[in-house]
């Protein structure tokens, strides 16, 4: 406003000193509604780059390293055929000078998918071994209400012999056991013990319900019970190291014989990998060739010759 009285103006300056009358609110905020669709813009410009990155090649794993010093991670992890990871863990045992008893465990990798996206519940089994290697008896309880099953079951081994008195210091874990067995005439009378005892609720699927009370101890004594963890993962025990070889072998199948019986053989194996170890050696990776049970789809091949006789009858018909 002053620079037309002093008779000089710089050239442009007008249009600088030159003041609107009204100023919008859009204007006056220049980082207002305008400046979001431009930040909105440029975040989905940064998500497509993302995207539109490939993704880094790795180097593909070498099969043996030639040194006896390498990266491990640089190569694929070896298999090894179950006779001779065995071999190798007793010689580990003898170059490490430790027990000679120590256990022998298996770690199961299961596949639990199924059709859609149904899979196989966790689940938990018992299995006789063809060879002990352990002098614990398991704790069996029996439920029976007849004096003579009871003194049956007590000849037999039973831990604990009891009627429907038991279920009350069950409820309140004053009585615990390994398994619980019972005969069909007392199980109605059991139901309060359902959630409580969970999986080893007594049940004819589980061969813990029946009147072969001398049949049922001698399982339930002597049997191995293993279980699914996080999901897809057995761990459990076999064997000891000492024990020769072809029966660490014979245990060790007959549990993984058992857990394929929970997922129908018309799916992938639900042994999905397989390692072996001792208490103080590194896990082995096992072939699956010769563990798993073999299995023949008879029903995929009668179709297959259904389908070949189908055309040569309607030939002959014709």
């Amino acid at each position: 406003a002053l620079a037309p009285r002093c008779g000089w103006v710089l050239p442009g300056l007008e249009q600088r000193l030159a003041v609107p009358a009204v100023v919008s609110p859009a204007a006056a905020r220049p980082y207002g509604a305008d400046a979001k669709p431009a930040k909105k813009d440029a975040k989905r410009t940064r998500q497509e780059k993302v995207k539109e990155k490939t993704p880094p090649r790795r180097r593909p794993l070498m099969t043996k390293p030639v040194d006896d010093v390498y990266l491990t991670w640089l190569y694929r992890r070896p298999s090894y055929e179950l006779e001779q990871a065995v071999g190798m863990l007793k010689k580990f045992q003898e170059l490490d000078f430790t027990h000679p008893k120590q256990f022998v465990y298996i770690n199961v990798f299961l596949d639990m998918a199924l059709q859609k996206k149904k899979k196989v519940d966790p689940f938990s089994s018992s299995v006789t071994l063809p060879h002990r290697f352990t002098d614990e008896v398991n704790k069996v309880l029996v439920f029976t209400e007849n004096t003579q099953e009871a003194e049956v079951a007590r000849e037999h081994g039973a831990a604990i012999v009891g009627g429907v008195e038991l279920i009350k210091w069950i409820l309140e874990d004053e009585i615990q056991a390994d398994f619980y067995v019972a005969v069909p005439a007392i199980i109605s009378k059991l139901i309060p013990l359902r959630n409580k005892l969970k999986r080893k609720y007594p049940s004819t699927r589980r061969n813990s319900l029946g009147s072969d009370i001398p049949k049922m101890l001698q399982f339930f004594r002597e049997c191995h019970e293993y279980a699914v963890e996080d999901e897809s993962i057995i761990k459990t025990r076999i064997a000891r190291l000492d024990m020769p070889t072809e029966h660490i072998i014979a245990n060790l199948k007959t549990i993984i014989h058992d857990i394929c019986t929970f997922k129908p053989s018309n799916f992938d194996p639900i042994v999905k990998r397989l390692v072996i170890r001792s208490s103080t050696s590194e896990g082995l990776l096992l072939n699956l060739d010769g563990i798993l049970p073999q299995v023949e789809k008879v029903e995929e091949k009668d179709a297959v010759d259904e389908d070949q006789q189908k055309p040569a009858q309607e030939s002959v018909s014709s």
